[in-house]
């Protein structure tokens, strides 16, 4: 198997944490960007899981090597849950701003200590014969009343984790990536990928 696989991403900064990580292994890592005749349909499943394995499969009709695909959400407990599988277009559209306006909208009268949340990551990995991997990431934090922080995207301006007393957009790549849901799912998918990559 060619040591190449192809990350279901148009992001870079999600596609050079990719290559951080693969990087240790030799592997190379490719984008939706080296395959501008690919389109990418709705990710219209009931899970995580479903929603990744929907961009993964795809992705694998037109290319053949081991693909990577993920789906990522913010659960809140108070929300049932929500805006969970449909937190990118939570407003309706991709747009950071207004998710987190709806985000505040919707618990303006939930108490502070009320305010629960996780964060979840499902990646899954695709051979071209079908083999899948599975893994996935949680972190637990507290919503806000207001915004803190520059860096990051989505609701890390409001997602605050106590332990680190600080909301994922004012933490730095690395320090984010220790603790986030994305960063554990990668761990899991580093500790398994090698030995999934040499099976048949």
């Amino acid at each position: 198997m060619a040591d190449t696989i192809v990350i279901a991403t148009q992001n870079e900064g999600k596609a050079a944490e990719y290559r951080k990580r693969f990087a240790t292994l030799g592997i190379k890592v490719l984008t939706l960007k080296d395959f501008p005749g690919v389109t990418m349909p709705p990710e219209d499943g009931s899970s995580f899981a479903e929603n990744a394995q929907i961009k993964a499969d795809a992705l694998a009709k037109t290319v053949e090597l081991p693909i990577i695909a993920d789906d990522s959400g913010l659960q809140v407990d108070a929300l049932n849950g929500e805006p969970g599988i449909h937190s990118a277009r939570y407003a309706g559209n991709h747009d950071d701003e207004a998710n987190n306006r709806k985000l505040l909208a919707a618990m303006d009268k939930v108490p502070d200590d009320e305010r629960t949340a996780n964060f979840h990551t499902t990646i899954v990995a695709v051979k071209p014969n079908g083999k899948r991997l599975f893994v996935s990431g949680d972190v637990r934090g507290t919503i806000l009343r207001e915004a803190r922080g520059k860096d990051g995207f989505g609701y890390d301006p409001l997602f605050y984790v106590a332990s680190k007393k600080k909301t994922f957009a004012q933490m730095n790549m690395d320090e984010k990536n220790e603790i986030s849901h994305r960063g554990k799912a990668m761990d899991s998918l580093m500790a398994q990928f090698p030995i999934w990559w040499r099976e048949d």
